[in-house]
């Protein structure tokens, strides 16, 4: 399972959901997210943009 702080899934039809901190996996039918809210399932996606931010290390 993926972890994204931005998560944007592009549909067919070039609508877009946008979903923050987020954790996510890319199966055959489309894309599995689970959120504060619970599970979702995208199927008719295009493409998919995930971005996780990592704070500077510590030294």
């Amino acid at each position: 399972m993926l972890h994204a702080d931005a998560l944007t899934v592009v549909h067919h039809d070039d609508t877009r959901t946008h979903y923050a901190d987020v954790r996510y996996t890319l199966h055959r039918e489309g894309v599995r997210i689970w959120t504060r809210d619970g599970q979702q399932d995208q199927t008719d996606i295009l493409m998919t943009t995930a971005y996780r931010h990592r704070p500077e290390p510590v030294r």
